[in-house]
């Protein structure tokens, strides 16, 4: 049974293993036309980090057992790490730099392809490191959850080098406790809008103290759990706007209930419910979250709109195996659109919601379901 104020979930068709080539005839949607100038950033989004491999296995009924094997009914391969949140960025249309380290193994070469060829995304400043193979997660998925297994090495330090990352109307920044990121100060000097997350705290300090580079940062994006233990709220509403005290923007995710969002500069406080779906893979839908409130952001939205945005994104993306090609584009969103405008169960003020979408959505879709998903095997199905 759907909260009644929840929107249904668009249910994907086919088999979530097959991979979609790109289609000859894209419909594209620019959220930024109208805010496009000559002399603008040649990057709306500039991001860096480490791209994994990632392998995901999905339909486990339970968790592993020691000393058994488990059949799971479904897997898939694709870029993981940061590729995540580049993809999510350039499937709604924003044009995105990537500078990270690949490998020289057949595994960096498909992530890089994936990337560059499947998803447009600008890899100039990234490097392939002779003799580096590529980090790779093993993820499963199970009650709604993940349990994930990694290896990998650090890549030379040369490799890539983020300490000048070209212009962009905006980065996306994963904070690290107690140390900074001497290419976030540089970025914001050059008038780049910085937006954060953060992990869990291993060293169990949650000192906002130690976010040293929260300061060059426009908005900040923890989950409820993360923002009640820096702020030692009990409360994530309460969080939200202790942080403010620190950063513009708090945004505060809380998982089943949707985000809370609070602007100290204009005042506004925003709530967004979250939108019912059957998850498949919660792989990088925290990642898709903060791509779909940058693409509000950048567009001048308000603030519940970024939200609902970003709600929306991260909700189709658990539908799909992976996380960088689980993201949805303009198609998938428009498809979800007009399915649920279709159906004489919705809320009428959950609709009106979602208003803002109309606009945006193509008129004429040439492909119903058109980007690259997660498949089983690597370079199972590649056109040659």
């Amino acid at each position: 049974m759907m909260p009644s104020h929840a929107i249904a979930g668009e249910e994907t068709g086919g088999d979530p293993e097959h991979l979609t080539q790109t289609a000859r005839h894209q419909t594209q949607v620019d959220p930024l036309a109208a805010l496009r100038a000559p002399g603008d950033p040649p990057w709306d989004v500039y991001l860096t980090g480490t791209v994994f491999l990632d392998i995901v296995f999905t339909g486990l009924d339970t968790a592993p057992v020691r000393g058994t094997e488990s059949w799971a009914r479904g897997m898939g391969s694709s870029p993981g790490g940061v590729a995540n949140m580049a993809a999510a960025l350039a499937r709604l249309g924003l044009r995105t730099s990537l500078a990270a380290a690949f490998g020289d193994d057949h595994y960096g070469e498909y992530c890089w392809d994936a990337l560059a060829r499947g998803e447009g995304i600008d890899l100039t400043p990234s490097r392939t490191v002779p003799g580096w193979h590529s980090p790779v997660t093993v993820s499963m998925a199970y009650e709604g959850e993940r349990t994930m297994i990694s290896h990998g090495h650090e890549p030379p330090p040369e490799e890539p080098a983020p300490d000048c990352p070209p212009p962009a109307r905006a980065a996306v920044a994963s904070l690290t406790p107690g140390r900074r990121a001497p290419w976030i100060a540089q970025a914001a000097r050059k008038g780049t809008r910085i937006f954060a997350d953060v992990g869990w705290d291993d060293t169990g300090a949650w000192d906002l103290a130690g976010l040293a580079d929260l300061e060059h940062c426009e908005a900040f994006l923890p989950n409820a759990e993360e923002a009640m233990r820096y702020t030692g709220s009990t409360c994530p509403k309460a969080a939200a706007h202790a942080l403010t005290e620190h950063v513009p923007v708090a945004v505060v995710t809380l998982g089943a209930e949707g985000a809370y969002a609070v602007d100290r500069r204009t005042g506004e406080t925003a709530e967004v419910p979250a939108i019912a779906v059957e998850a498949l893979d919660p792989t990088g839908a925290g990642d898709v979250f903060v791509a779909g409130f940058v693409t509000g952001t950048l567009a001048g939205w308000p603030l519940a709109d970024r939200l609902a945005l970003a709600g929306l994104t991260a909700a189709l993306s658990v539908q799909e195996f992976g996380g960088s090609l689980s993201a949805p584009g303009w198609s998938e969103i428009g498809a979800w659109w007009r399915r649920v405008q279709s159906l004489d169960t919705q809320n009428p003020a959950a609709l009106r919601r979602y208003a803002f979408l109309d606009p945006l959505i193509p008129t004429h879709l040439d492909r119903p379901w058109p980007l690259r998903r997660a498949v089983p095997t690597i370079g199972f199905g590649r056109n040659t």
